[in-house]
């Protein structure tokens, strides 16, 4: 039975310690990761948004649980992005930062997040891939992939990745479409 006890309290011991020191690097480094958070970002907004002469993640609104950031150039609202995904990526989730013309027009598309398989489904990073979204919008494309009749080039062998991406893009511009009063309203409040 005393074997038993100083176990315990060995344990309990060493689990103490282990606990009281991550609680101690996760307060130390909270800032420097929040930092990076931003940069990661910052760095995505630069790629999906046109020139700015504002902080798109400081002017930015949330509409319905979606955060919408706003670049202007000269004060004038020139591209809405946000972020949107799909869960029928072929190894789980696929982010996406959108940037778009205040029109709901497509200034360029950048991927966050994914977890596809290299050198298949993870082509969907490759810029041939991503550039085939710009200029499109609701209006001017069929958002399907071309082997299921759409506008959109697939990666052989990997299908369900680019199908996955197209249906996110989508469904993204058609909540902008229906947020877009909102969101263009609130951009203008937005110094």
């Amino acid at each position: 039975m005393k074997e038993v006890i100083r176990l315990i309290i060995v344990l309990t011991a060493v689990c103490s310690l282990a606990g009281f020191s991550l609680a101690y690097v996760n307060e130390k480094t909270k800032d420097a990761r929040a930092y990076q958070d931003r940069l990661k970002l910052l760095n995505s907004l630069n790629i999906v948004l046109p020139e700015h002469d504002n902080q798109p993640d400081k002017d930015a609104v949330e509409v319905s649980g979606t955060v919408y950031y706003i670049s202007k150039l000269k004060g004038a609202v020139n591209g809405v992005a946000f972020e949107t995904s799909s869960d029928r990526g072929y190894s789980g989730d696929i982010r996406i930062m959108v940037g778009i013309e205040p029109t709901g027009k497509i200034i360029s598309i950048a991927v966050t997040d994914q977890k596809e398989t290299p050198g298949l489904g993870s082509k969907i990073t490759e810029g041939w891939f991503l550039n085939q979204y710009k200029g499109k919008s609701l209006q001017n494309a069929k958002w399907k992939v071309k082997k299921d009749g759409g506008d959109f080039e697939a990666i052989s062998g990997a299908t369900i990745s680019p199908r996955a991406v197209t249906d996110a893009v989508r469904k993204g511009l058609e909540e902008y479409e229906q947020r877009k009063s909102k969101i263009v309203e609130a951009a203008n409040v937005v110094q």
